[in-house]
């Protein structure tokens, strides 16, 4: 959502939100606790929150889903914590430097203060930190990038720091399907004990390559949004679109066919994602 100018109600977000959480998805990003200046569209995410279903309520998701909350910043780690409903946290840090002072307005080694920070909380909260690491295969910014320093990055990440959950994250949808499998068959037998995840930006027509890469590389943690939708502002003007969720879906039901989702609530979400994204 936070790629559109136009300001989404925040009822019509509730609903819609509220069919996600009933389709059964393992993680629902549901909004930041992040400057309303720099994302106006997210600076409602407290009211939104406080209308999705609680666990107990008549609809809410059979299989638990989590919620997971961007921020950019300590203080907006506090903000969320508060909420006892937010499950985890989710913190954009990077491989380039340029991108993390455009995506954050602070360098790397401040951006790994802040994920100090943010994980002394999250622990002290019985929380769960997600570190995604954006520009994972690639940039335009001139920044070095080689498979090596995304490893170099991840072991900073997981064995110094302590963070166990990582989504490598192709921001502008640079990495080839090829690329995509090499660097998760190198990192996740590297790294056993981390949760990696791919928060891939796929052009339209290339879903199901990039999720057959993912797959043999070894990667098990997608990320997807409804239509292909979306895309970082903070990256560049023209965004390029997420990893559609009907592709991740259809690829879920033949490499796991024992996976239930509620197909009432995933019919009913995608119609509500034709009002607001249209």
């Amino acid at each position: 959502m936070q790629g559109l100018a136009r300001q989404i109600p925040t009822a019509d977000k509730i609903e819609y939100l509220n069919a996600l959480l009933r389709v059964g998805f393992n993680v629902l990003d549901f909004g930041s606790f992040v400057s309303p200046k720099a994302i106006p569209q997210l600076a409602d995410t407290a009211q939104v929150l406080a209308g999705l279903h609680q666990s107990n309520d008549a609809g809410a998701p059979d299989q638990g889903t989590e919620l997971l909350a961007i921020v950019a910043n300590t203080r907006g780690a506090v903000d969320a914590l508060t909420h006892p409903r937010i499950d985890r946290i989710g913190f954009p840090f990077s491989v380039s430097e340029t991108f993390q002072k455009r995506n954050t307005g602070a360098g790397l080694e401040q951006g790994l203060l802040r994920i100090e920070e943010i994980l002394e909380l999250t622990h002290k909260a019985d929380r769960q930190l997600t570190v995604y690491l954006s520009m994972g295969f690639g940039n335009p910014y001139g920044d070095p990038w080689h498979e090596d320093e995304l490893c170099i990055s991840v072991e900073r990440l997981s064995r110094q720091l302590g963070i166990s959950r990582i989504a490598l994250s192709d921001t502008l949808g640079l990495g080839n399907p090829q690329l995509i499998e090499r660097v998760f068959s190198l990192l996740v037998p590297t790294f056993k004990a981390v949760e990696l995840g791919g928060h891939m930006h796929v052009e339209k027509g290339k879903e199901r390559s990039i999720l057959e890469a993912l797959w043999r590389g070894g990667c098990r943690h997608i990320d997807g949004a409804l239509g292909g939708f979306g895309g970082c502002p903070m990256a560049q003007n023209d965004l390029v679109g997420n990893l559609s969720t009907e592709a991740l879906l259809d690829f879920s039901s033949e490499v796991q066919p024992e996976r239930a989702f509620n197909t009432e609530a995933w019919n009913e979400a995608q119609q509500l994602a034709g009002g607001i994204f249209n």
